[in-house]
């Protein structure tokens, strides 16, 4: 048995792929040490991980402290995380022994505290991976669009930034790609290659494991009898871009007076209440069991975050994807690149167009069969299984006790 250091931030999409790998481990054999925050403890804890916390406000406002217009300003925000993240876990680890870590690859600190730690290390990719030549060239292309009196400040807070984690912890921090990627001598990326944009550009050190789905956990307050055998149309923006009054009214206008059941999930910052009057043929929650209901879905209106989106298309369901920030634009892209949905733009859409969209979508086969492929690669890609697998054969490879 071999003790596991897993370092994670704090978000569903991050945090949810990583559950059943957790489980798998554990019934293996292996003994893991979760770092979270503390919304997620209880979500981890029935894995049967022991599960530790950092200060997610201190944590969150660090990271917001490096700017939020250009790339470049998140990654030096989160390298700002690591005086909150980095003492607080090596206090709480003191005098314990551990044989490898697993980080998420967009958590600032993964790559840095594996260093610290001389431990194995391997990345949780939750969404798309990205070679250091493709980061690289992104970030030239952004940072041409930023006038140079911004660029300088941002590159030179950078260069002070890695200065000050050289001399605090030992480390050296070569590239802006080390810090927003967390490269790692093996890489678990929870999609396929074929999902994958330029999947072939990837070595061996990547293995794409395909959706990683396990149970959640959790007890919503949703009636699936209700829904059995209406093929409803699910409508979610997920759990961090959902603050959206108006588009939800927006698709009581689209489909209110249309015979699909609608199935809608708000989040927890919305109340239902402020929706107003509520179409016979829609149900509101909050919340719902969204794996759960996709197994029912005829067609699914996402914001296009990875989790969401790899859940849709396991599920054999055609999508409508309607991206809001971070890396959903690219993802949506990817979605229609292969025909296994549409894409539209919250600024503009109209609820018309969403309801042509809709019907466009149901009308043609061509979506279906596309579906019906990728779900294919998904679900022969083995998921947490084989991502314990490749664990599994890193530690062989690295000598790592069995």
């Amino acid at each position: 048995m071999a003790r596991v250091l897993f370092i994670n931030g704090g978000s569903e999409g991050h945090i949810n792929p990583t559950i059943g790998v957790v489980q798998e481990l554990i019934s293996r054999g292996e003994e893991v040490v979760y770092f979270s925050i503390e919304a997620f403890r209880e979500r981890i804890e029935q894995t049967g991980a022991t599960v530790r916390t950092f200060d997610d406000q201190k944590f969150i406002k660090a990271f917001i402290s490096g700017g939020r217009d250009y790339l470049l300003e998140r990654i030096n925000g989160l390298l700002l995380t690591a005086d909150i993240v980095i003492p607080s876990i090596l206090e709480q680890i003191k005098g314990e022994h551990f044989d490898y870590i697993i980080h998420d690859s967009m958590f600032g600190c993964g790559r840095v505290l594996a260093q610290i730690l001389k431990l194995p290390a391997i990345s949780s990719c939750t969404s798309f991976a990205q070679t250091k030549g493709s980061f690289d060239k992104m970030l030239e292309q952004l940072s041409i669009k930023i006038p140079s009196e911004i660029v300088k400040p941002i590159n030179d807070k950078f260069q002070s930034l890695t200065a000050m984690v050289k001399e605090k912890y030992g480390v050296e921090i070569h590239s802006p790609y080390e810090v927003f990627c967390n490269p790692a001598p093996l890489t678990i990326v929870y999609t396929t290659r074929q999902f994958q944009p330029y999947g072939e550009a990837f070595d061996q050190s990547y293995k794409f494991v395909g959706p990683s789905i396990s149970s959640r956990f959790t007890q919503e307050n949703f009636d699936l009898t209700a829904i059995k055998g209406t093929n409803p149309i699910y409508i979610s923006l997920g759990t961090v871009f959902n603050q959206a009054i108006d588009f939800y009214k927006l698709c009581f206008e689209a489909f209110g007076s249309t015979d699909h059941t609608i199935v809608m999930s708000i989040g927890n910052r919305t109340q239902i209440s402020d929706l107003g009057e509520i179409p016979h043929n829609f149900i509101v929650k909050n919340y719902v069991p969204q794996t759960d209901v996709l197994q029912h879905t005829k067609l699914f209106i996402t914001h296009g975050g990875m989790n969401s989106t790899n859940e849709g298309l396991y599920y054999g369901v055609p999508l409508i994807v309607i991206p809001q920030s971070a890396d959903q634009p690219m993802i949506a892209g990817r979605v229609a690149n292969i025909g296994a949905g549409i894409t539209l733009q919250m600024q503009s859409v109209t609820a018309n167009q969403l309801r042509e969209a809709v019907d466009h979508v149901l009308s043609l086969s061509s979506f279906k069969k596309a579906v019906a492929n990728i779900r294919e690669s998904f679900r022969k890609s083995g998921g947490y299984h084989q991502a314990v697998d490749e664990i599994f054969e890193f530690k062989n490879q690295n000598h790592i006790q069995i």
